[in-house]
């Protein structure tokens, strides 16, 4: 169906049509730009919310954990689908709305050209029309003209008594206007016959040529709106695959959760080695009554082995060494700095430890071997071609690498004894257990905190610098597992300190004391920084060795 045969009288509306659709081609244009706005922003706030949850630290300092792990699966495919939604949001922006924009344009520099033509032919069949009109209108006065003319002629020619000039003039103007008449007539019909002429070719041809220009733009407009349409969906379609693989990625992350591997990696991660505490032993406190069959009397002391009358156990010895044993179970321990030895942590994280830094040196120490080689090698190319380089450059690099060197393989020797001694103490740790459940008693005396044994009794008269003492801290959580091989009797006494400031004890296995008291030296300082010590009321605890000034004594009675 043609608009030129159809809608020839309908040029105005034709206007009216063409600019609607350029303008309904405009507004999706704008819906598309405010779709993909959606789509960045949604894609940005994804990748905001991945940035927030993800973690903060190394990855050697993160948990092993299968949730931990299966739930960052998840963030990274959650920021690949953010990825695609980018994605989306670009082939809206490239092939719709710049399309659609850069189309609007040329459709109105189009739209505008056909009007302009549409409209100039309207003015030259205007003007053909005005000609011809106008020729019509003179031809039409020139023979009322004419028709006055001949009514004047023939009435003077009737009247007797007008002149004969009179009659001549009137006879001459008849003439003249006659002439006129037939001369207009003859330029009307012609102007006539041009008029008809041009309007069939205006509704023939000139108007059915524009507004099948007119036509096919508008068609087209509407084929280009199809076209991005399919490719608005597109745009999404063509991602959905991705997407999906990012969706099967989040399942099977969800599917790699294991509750029995997590419990290990805990198992793993905070396994102390230690062995469990025994059981505490039955203590006898009516070993010193002394039942009179005849009246009932009891006495106060009862013969001690030796035949000397014995004392009554001090209860808060007693409770001392009962607080002592669980003080690997209590809530709170003692804090501080880590040492360098890792002696703050329990034996197994402790190996563990050490092993990973022996792991992490020796990865050190095979770059700088690597690097030294490298260096020899080049070294030896420069002696063999002097033009390439001066091999006594080399020197203070090779010197720097093999230092390098010998630091690092000390540390690991340093690292190695510190791992053999942990190794070692658990290994004694496990015998002695054994030993203890055959009642087999360890020497009195020669248990350290870190449960191995010392035959060093003599120290030289230690006295610390009273300066701002440093933190009260132990610094190794072997102390809280002192006591639970200890035998019932207690430690003797092998010298004594006084106290250079007061010490709160507020942590489990330590003790309280006062300034300038004097404590019972019961266990010496095993590098930790604590040392054992009982206080004449028999209350026994750790006490940092830089808060006292100690004396060791030689052949000390026991307490």
């Amino acid at each position: 169906m043609s608009w030129g045969t159809e809608l020839w009288d309908q040029f105005e509306n034709l206007d009216k049509h063409t600019q609607w659709g350029i303008d309904f081609m405009e507004r999706y244009a704008k819906f598309v730009k405010e779709r993909l706005e959606i789509e960045q922003n949604y894609a940005k706030q994804l990748r905001n919310l991945v940035k927030k949850y993800c973690p903060k630290r190394s990855k050697e300092e993160e948990p092993r954990f299968t949730t931990c792990l299966s739930f960052y699966s998840i963030l990274n495919e959650l920021n690949d689908y953010a990825g695609q939604r980018e994605l989306v949001a670009e082939e809206m922006g490239h092939k719709v709305y710049g399309e659609l924009m850069r189309y609007s344009q040329d459709l109105k520099a189009e739209r505008k050209h056909h009007l302009q033509e549409g409209r100039k032919a309207q003015q030259y069949l205007d003007h053909c029309w005005k000609l011809m009109d106008n020729s019509k209108k003179k031809f039409e006065r020139e023979c009322r003209e004419a028709e006055k003319s001949q009514v004047t002629y023939e009435k003077l020619d009737n009247d007797i008594n007008a002149t004969k000039s009179e009659v001549e003039k009137a006879k001459s103007q008849y003439y003249l206007r006659t002439h006129m008449a037939d001369e207009n007539k003859n330029e009307y019909a012609a102007q006539l016959q041009n008029f008809n002429a041009e309007q069939r070719k205006h509704f023939n041809n000139a108007i059915p040529h524009i507004f099948k220009n007119l036509q096919d733009m508008d068609e087209r407009r509407t084929v280009k709106l199809g076209e991005t349409y399919r490719n608005f969906a597109e745009a999404e379609r063509r991602v959905i695959p991705i997407i999906s693989k990012c969706l099967e990625g989040m399942v099977s992350a969800a599917k790699a959760v294991d509750e029995r591997r997590d419990s290990g990696i805990v198992v793993e991660s905070f396994k102390s080695g230690f062995e469990p505490p025994g059981d505490f032993p039955f203590e006898d406190f009516s070993q010193n009554l002394n039942r009179s069959g005849s009246d009932g009397t009891i006495s106060t002391s009862a013969p001690r082995g030796d035949g000397t009358p014995g004392s009554r156990p001090d209860p808060r010895h007693v409770m001392n060494k009962t607080k002592n044993k669980l003080w690997p179970f209590g809530t709170k321990k003692p804090k501080g700095p880590s040492p360098e030895d890792f002696s703050h942590l329990p034996p197994e994280q402790r190996r563990k430890r050490l092993q990973q830094r022996i792991d992490e040196l020796q990865k050190e120490l095979q770059k700088e071997v690597d690097q030294r080689d490298a260096l020899n090698k080049m070294k030896d190319v420069y002696e063999k071609n002097p033009q390439l380089g001066d091999p006594n450059s080399l020197h203070p690099k090779i010197s720097e690498t093999i230092c390098n060197m010998e630091k690092l393989r000390s540390e690991i020797h340093r690292n190695e004894k510190w791992l053999a001694e942990v190794e070692g103490k658990q290994s004694s740790r496990g015998d002695r257990r054994h030993s203890a459940d055959n009642h087999h008693h360890a020497p009195p005396g020669r248990e350290s905190p870190e449960g191995s044994y010392t035959d060093d009794t003599n120290q030289e008269h230690h006295t610390p610098h009273r300066s701002q003492p440093p933190p009260a801290v132990p610094t190794s959580e072997h102390h809280e597992f002192d006591d639970e091989f200890d035998d019932d009797d207690p430690l003797p006494v092998i010298g004594h300190c006084k106290a250079l400031y007061s010490f709160d004890g507020h942590d489990e296995g330590t003790l309280v004391m006062a300034e300038d008291e004097v404590l019972y030296i019961i266990e010496q300082d095993k590098g930790d920084g604590w040392t054992r010590a009982r206080k004449q009321s028999g209350e026994e605890g750790y006490v940092p060795t830089t808060y006292v000034e100690i004396t060791m004594e030689k052949n000390c009675k026991g307490s």
